[in-house]
């Protein structure tokens, strides 16, 4: 069976769809659409230590969003989430990009005190990638930023009145709580750990945004160094992850203008000298500062036997362009380290030069005799060429191996539909042209990105795009905490109270003092 065959009958991947169903209410109707992108090279999270180049990365792109319907056939977006996957040799990266919502969920019309299914979208989502991505004595890592905004990915959907947007707090409060259920029933790892760091929060003020307080599943702090594959006397920068659109990001940009002015070849910048005082700093930022919070969150899970990678990988990561003179050369030696300022090593793979000197090139092809080829004479009929008609299409998106050293790509952790990433990048920039302010043009916006996504689908994959899911779990409708149950009584255990009625007292006349006959003093006479 064809690679593309197997994508159109994995579809969604049953399990994610029965994992849905299972979390999302009872009778409740979801549509399904997930969009992705197959591995491809790009440049490393991390900064190459000075005398090291980066790790080879791949990334691999998921785009899930979830609409419902509404008056006749017509329906709306409600939901979208995206999710980079970021794999190296040592471990794998699921960095939470962006996540917003519409505000016309409250058009499905389900039972008062139901909880919102989003949440339950969202980490049932993130575990299932978890799920298909993850590799034998390979770390895995979800990484996110919580920070509060109108809109992330529906244009004017803040102006319909029907969006609930969270502040600050309560943004990390609520990821904290979708990350939750990710650390429990992980019997595959050996174990599962949350962190969360707030800059700005002391370690007390954090712990108030950690479910139930718990701080034996969560930790308050990052866990930088402990993911980190290389000894803790590197340069803080080589610890920090570089993720798109990332607040810690542009702040480490920023640092690493430092080392560029001062041409310093050791890493080591001027004002920050360590990773906590990375932290600290952080605190004054623009972003993080002003009332403003941002919490930075991680869920870390360890597997039974971390696992180094093998000599051969290892050698693959540190030199990946090589000419083919010293390719033999390496085979029997070790290969050698090259100076690389830290200025450069974020992107030292794409300025590899070559081993052996152009000088050497020159002098070795000028001491080879150049034969010349004879041209053999043609003589005879011309005999034209037969046209080949082509008889079917084939997605060479999907000629890759689905194993390798450094990433794995199952078949049902894959999307619907799969496009490279020019096509993906066109689609999400489609999606922040379109408008959302009230229903209809949430409607009209809606059907026009599906249909745009299926237009630009390979083959017969656009049938699958687009699945839906029915709900089956019952929520039992709680009343509200603080308020107490209303008690109805029996007519005839009722008693009506007598209303207290003042009671009548008498007009009595004003008395009249009279004086007695021994009181009466009469005047004398004169």
């Amino acid at each position: 069976m064809a690679a593309h065959e197997r994508i159109i009958n994995a579809s969604i991947a049953p399990t994610l769809l029965q994992q849905l169903a299972i979390v999302l209410p009872k009778d409740a109707s979801f549509k399904i659409y997930h969009l992705s992108t197959p591995p491809t090279r790009t440049s490393s999270l991390y900064s190459a230590p000075p005398g090291t180049r980066p790790d080879r990365t791949y990334c691999e792109s998921h785009f899930l969003t979830v609409s419902i319907a509404v008056s006749g056939d017509r329906e709306v977006l409600v939901y979208a989430v995206e999710i980079l996957i970021y794999s190296t040799a040592f471990d794998s990266t699921f960095f939470v990009s962006k996540a917003d919502s519409t505000g016309f969920l409250h058009l499905l019309g389900l039972a008062k005190g139901t909880p919102s299914p989003i949440r339950d979208i969202t980490a049932t989502f993130l575990r299932h990638l978890v799920e298909q991505h993850k590799r034998e004595n390979i770390r895995s890592v979800v990484s996110l930023f919580a920070r509060a905004q109108d809109q992330y990915l529906f244009p004017g959907s803040v102006e319909y009145s029907g969006k609930h947007v969270l502040d600050d707090r309560g943004l990390v409060r609520w990821w904290c709580r979708v990350l939750d259920p990710l650390i429990e029933g992980t019997l595959e790892w050996d174990f599962v750990k949350g962190y969360l760091t707030v800059p700005g929060l002391d370690s007390h003020e954090t712990t108030s945004y950690i479910p139930n307080r718990n701080t034996s599943k969560w930790t308050i702090g990052h866990p930088l160094r402990d993911i980190s594959r290389h000894s803790d006397d590197i340069p803080p920068r080589c610890f920090i992850p570089h993720y798109p659109d990332d607040p810690k990001a542009r702040f480490l940009d920023e640092l690493d203008e430092e080392i560029t002015k001062s041409q310093d070849t050791s890493g080591q910048w001027k004002s920050v000298k360590s990773i906590e005082q990375f932290w600290d700093m952080m605190a004054f930022r623009q972003e993080c500062s002003a009332g403003r919070l941002v919490g930075f969150i991680w869920i870390v899970f360890t597997p039974k036997d971390q696992q180094q990678p093998t000599e051969s990988v290892l050698g693959d990561s540190q030199n990946t362009f090589m000419t083919l003179d010293s390719q033999a050369d390496v085979n029997s030696s070790p290969p050698p380290s090259f100076p690389i300022t830290p200025a450069t090593s974020f992107n030292a793979s794409s300025q590899m030069q070559p081993l052996s000197s152009p000088a050497k090139l020159d002098e070795s092809r000028k001491s080879t005799p150049k034969s010349r080829a004879t041209k053999k004479k043609l003589s005879g009929p011309i005999i034209p060429r037969q046209p080949r008609v082509k008889t079917r299409n084939k997605n060479y998106l999907l000629d890759r191996p689905e194993t390798s050293a450094y990433y794995v790509w199952r078949p049902e952790g894959r999307g619907q539909i799969i496009v490279d990433e020019s096509d993906y990048k066109r689609v999400t920039e489609l999606l922040l042209r379109l408008d959302f302010a009230n229903l209809e043009l949430a409607t009209s916006s809606s059907t026009r990105w599906v249909n745009e996504v299926r237009s630009g689908a390979w083959g017969s994959s656009g049938d699958a795009w687009g699945q839906t899911v029915t709900g089956t779990k019952a929520f039992e409708v709680r009343a509200a905490a603080g308020v107490a149950g209303v008690a109805t009584l029996n007519m005839g255990l009722m008693r009506k109270k007598r209303k207290d009625v003042p009671e009548p007292q008498p007009e009595s006349a004003p008395k009249v003092n009279v004086l007695s006959t021994g009181m009466v003093r009469k005047k004398a006479k004169v």
